[in-house]
């Protein structure tokens, strides 16, 4: 099974950029979008131009802003929505998809914001999110996480980590965060398998930044350390333009 994940950055661009062509090779079994900033009915053409997947999405009340959508072959067993707490809840930010032997979340973490200015609501979505993960655990479910966290845990992460010690994305109690995820029975999937590989899945559009490959990685995929013997690789498609950021594959043997 192939579990992609990808931030759009605005889907509607994508969509009429035929930015989505990739599909036809990579074959995800599951894709996990972040930051579509739509609504379905704003892309009436998504789905005609991949007839074999359905759709379901999780668009913000404030148009043009965040959201999440998944887009899948197979269909899961179950579909919810949010973590229970409107203020997260309003944007979108969250879709959980239910297999046989797994829980996929699909994620769009919250940005720090400019000056630094939502950090606290950043940490509380962590922090919620972990609350509902350790329960997945406590009743022996596993659950692999994706999406666009917003976050580069180690400098391997990132290819200034200096200058960005006191920015969003690599604040020390952002960081602790990942680190309290590890230490509540998830992997680092990519991680695990390429312990040294410098490798990004974003990078800024205003510097650009992606020619010179000066980025970051925010696009994970954090796995019950259970599930992690199924774990065949994690690829990551820098090669794939169309938004800020690169899709991402979680490879598991079936």
């Amino acid at each position: 099974m192939r579990i992609t994940t990808w931030n759009v950055n605005g889907i509607r661009a994508i969509v009429n950029k035929d930015g989505f062509d990739w599909m036809d090779e990579i074959k995800p079994d599951l894709l996990g979008l972040q930051e579509i900033k739509a609504k379905p009915e704003q892309v009436p053409g998504l789905l005609l131009e991949h007839p074999e997947y359905q759709s379901f999405w999780h668009s913000a009340e404030r148009p043009g802003y965040s959201g999440t959508a998944v887009l899948f072959k197979q269909e899961p067993l179950s579909i919810q929505t949010g973590l229970d707490m409107p203020e997260y809840d309003d944007e979108g930010r969250t879709i959980r998809v239910e297999y046989d032997d797994f829980f996929v979340y699909n994620i769009y973490f919250p940005n720090g914001g400019p000056k630094n200015w939502r950090v606290d609501f950043k940490l509380g979505f962590y922090a919620r999110l972990l609350e509902l993960c350790d329960e997945h655990h406590r009743l022996g479910e596993n659950v692999i996480l994706t999406g666009d966290f917003n976050t580069a845990h180690n400098e391997i992460d990132l290819a200034n980590p200096k200058a960005n010690q006191k920015n969003t994305g690599f604040l020390p109690e952002e960081r602790a965060w990942i680190d309290k995820y590890l230490e509540h029975n998830f992997v680092d999937a990519f991680r695990a398998i390429y312990p040294d590989r410098v490798a990004y899945t974003w990078w800024d559009y205003r510097t650009n930044a992606r020619p010179r490959n000066v980025g970051w990685r925010l696009d994970y995929f954090l796995v019950s350390s259970q599930l992690m013997e199924r774990v065949k690789d994690v690829e990551i498609h820098d090669e794939i333009m169309g938004s800020d950021h690169c899709p991402v594959s979680l490879i598991l043997r079936d």
